[in-house]
């Protein structure tokens, strides 16, 4: 879906911005670095637990949820925790379980203007529905949570394509206003065939293809980063890969169409963290490992 948007600059460069802040709890033997300190909406967060070790897992709670946290060094877990244009700015608790005891932070989700445009889907493609093996099969991949970590350092460009429409943009379709919808990924202006690469490694946990009813999703490609992040590339022409493969940051995949919903030849990459899609631009020039 396409149209050129160049609203939201100053507001996606603020986003990239990552000061952490570390909190020596008192009475809590652990270090905690939440990154970045001032989050925004569609911002990642790492909260990275530093202690000499626990029998039981230590977790996160956030925003009504809780999620595990992975081993990243001797000593060292982390939690990656998501947020979105549908969650209301303000001051948030984040509870940190270390295992032995918790203890409760705070921190300040700042707000983000989103542009909102028109879309118009033609008369074949106006009443696409999706089916229920498609979104099954989607929400599925999106709830993966592999406990390997496959990606390395900042992530790629898929496509060399012009960014038409940022994430987090809401939407009209066909006049009426899509009340919880946002532009959940980065929409590239590839030519039609144009290859796509693995913005980072992972393996292939789904293919999707318009053939076999992935009617708004088109042919689709879910690549599983581990740790609860992955991407999905949606509208192929082409797909080059296969479920189970495990790929490389930068490998070809598949080419760049316009299959499902789709109103002209384009990529959309679509990076979701703990079943939530976040903004991916920071993830390509902030290495979160």
């Amino acid at each position: 879906m396409r149209l050129k948007v160049r609203r939201g600059i100053k507001s996606l460069m603020l986003s990239l911005i990552t000061v952490a802040v570390v909190l020596a709890l008192p009475g809590f033997a652990a270090q905690v670095r939440v990154n970045p300190s001032s989050p925004e909406l569609g911002n990642t967060l790492s909260v990275v637990l530093e202690s000499a070790g626990s029998p039981n897992p230590p977790t996160v709670s956030w925003q009504g949820k809780t999620y595990p946290m992975f081993a990243i060094g001797p000593n060292r877990m982390r939690a990656l925790l998501p947020t979105t244009p549908l969650d209301q700015p303000g001051t948030k608790s984040l509870q940190v379980n270390d295992g032995t005891q918790v203890q409760n932070l705070t921190v300040q989700l700042r707000d983000r203007d989103f542009p909102t445009q028109s879309i118009w889907l033609p008369p074949d493609k106006e009443e696409l529905q999706g089916t229920d093996h498609e979104f099954d099969r989607v929400d599925a991949f999106k709830a993966l949570v592999t406990p390997e970590k496959y990606w390395k350092g900042p992530f790629l460009r898929p496509n060399s394509g012009e960014i038409t429409t940022i994430y987090g943009v809401r939407r009209y379709y066909n006049g009426d206003f899509a009340e919880d919808y946002y532009h959940r990924g980065v929409d590239y202006a590839g030519a039609m065939g144009s290859p796509v690469i693995a913005p980072a490694a992972g393996r292939i946990a789904l293919v999707g293809r318009e053939s076999e009813g992935f009617q708004i999703h088109g042919n689709v490609i879910g690549l599983d980063h581990g740790q609860g992040v992955g991407s999905i590339l949606m509208h192929l022409s082409r797909i080059d890969v296969k479920e189970g493969d495990f790929v490389q940051a930068g490998q070809v995949i598949g080419a760049v169409g316009s299959s499902g919903a789709s109103t002209g030849p384009h990529l959309h990459w679509g990076l979701y963290v703990q079943g939530q899609s976040v903004d991916p631009v920071p993830w390509r020039y902030t290495a979160i490992d």
